[in-house]
């Protein structure tokens, strides 16, 4: 399709977004995205919130640029609705917009949901591959909400699985979790009454849930695990015991991100715990070696995990490409 002044834009639905592209695949994407990043080929300011004191949720503003031979201008437009959940709705809503490097023209327009899922899921495979042992095996999930089973899927891909545990808010919504994906997989899911009970025995950990106070303690983790921490993205969420997170090593997608977002590193810092030093590496430093990441088989690796608009436009821009090969999607007529 042509570029330009009139030009189509392209529209990916939900349906069209899981046709095209696998938490599998999207691990390497979010390698790709990572190592720009460290190499200084991004552009992204901090993600702006709309939060007004009685609204029910809060909206996103994540703009970024990418640049190298194919340059794109991204933005990621979002709410977050916690209370959807209870209606069948994923809590995040909203849409991811593509523009042209070179001529600011509109390219894309895509459900923000499932890029979301699925980008956010391929991060914690990417973490999960650059830091957990290689004979890690055993699983604790802990949350049962929307983005969970792109959670599983990305452990799955990057780790042979002999067990998964699932805790979540009941023992009823755990069960119902493991009911539904058990099928899909050839290692035992159990589910599990409590976060200590799923956590006992595993050597990677993966938290994906909306709690505000910390839910996962240092004493219950063995040595030598990996843990993601995902569900929290705001200052006022929280997953991480502080004296766990003093105790970790620790990882994150972007400093300057986590020093102004994470409720996990800033209550570990009111507490006294850990310091901007604390935060070892980026993943993007991973990628690109100038980081070893593990240095042994005992150390405790987290990886805090806040999403960003890089992720977001990297797979929209692999998405666009993708979907003009594949005839994918409905073009708009501007």
């Amino acid at each position: 399709m042509r570029e330009g002044a009139g030009a189509p834009v392209l529209f990916l639905g939900q349906q069209d977004i899981a046709r095209l592209l696998s938490v599998a695949d999207c691990i390497d994407l979010m390698a790709d995205a990572m190592a720009a990043l460290a190499r200084g080929e991004v552009h992204q300011p901090l993600r702006q919130i709309v939060r007004p004191p009685d609204a029910k949720g809060l909206l996103g503003l994540m703009p970024a640029y990418i640049g190298g031979t194919e340059p794109v201008y991204g933005a990621k437009t979002g709410g977050f609705f916690p209370g959807n959940s209870a209606i069948g709705m994923d809590p995040h809503q909203g849409c991811v917009l593509l523009f042209s490097g070179e001529t600011g023209a509109l390219m894309a327009v895509m459900s923000a949901s499932e890029i979301t899922g699925i980008r956010t899921a391929a991060m914690t495979g990417l973490a999960t591959r650059l830091l957990a042992r290689p004979e890690a095996s055993r699983l604790a999930l802990i949350g049962s909400g929307h983005q969970a089973h792109w959670q599983l899927q990305a452990v799955a891909a990057v780790r042979t699985l002999s067990s998964v545990k699932v805790a979540a808010r009941s023992m009823a919504s755990a069960r119902s979790f493991v009911e539904a994906h058990q099928p899909s997989y050839g290692f035992a899911m159990e589910a599990v009454d409590s976060v200590e009970a799923a956590v006992h025995d595993a050597d990677i950990v993966v938290t994906v849930t909306s709690a505000r106070e910390p839910i996962l303690q240092r004493q219950w983790i063995a040595p030598g695990t990996h843990i993601n921490a995902v569900g929290s993205s705001t200052p006022s969420h929280c997953e991480i015991a502080p004296a766990l997170m003093a105790h970790a090593s620790l990882f994150v997608d972007r400093r300057e991100s986590t020093l102004s977002e994470s409720g996990d590193y800033l209550n570990a810092l009111h507490a006294g715990l850990v310091t901007p030093a604390s935060l070892l590496a980026e993943i993007g430093e991973l990628v690109t070696g100038l980081h070893a990441g593990r240095s042994s088989a005992d150390e405790v690796t987290l990886f805090k995990s806040l999403g960003m608009a890089l992720e977001d436009v990297a797979a929209a821009r692999w998405l666009f490409q993708k979907a003009r090969s594949s005839d994918v999607g409905t073009w708009l007529i501007q």
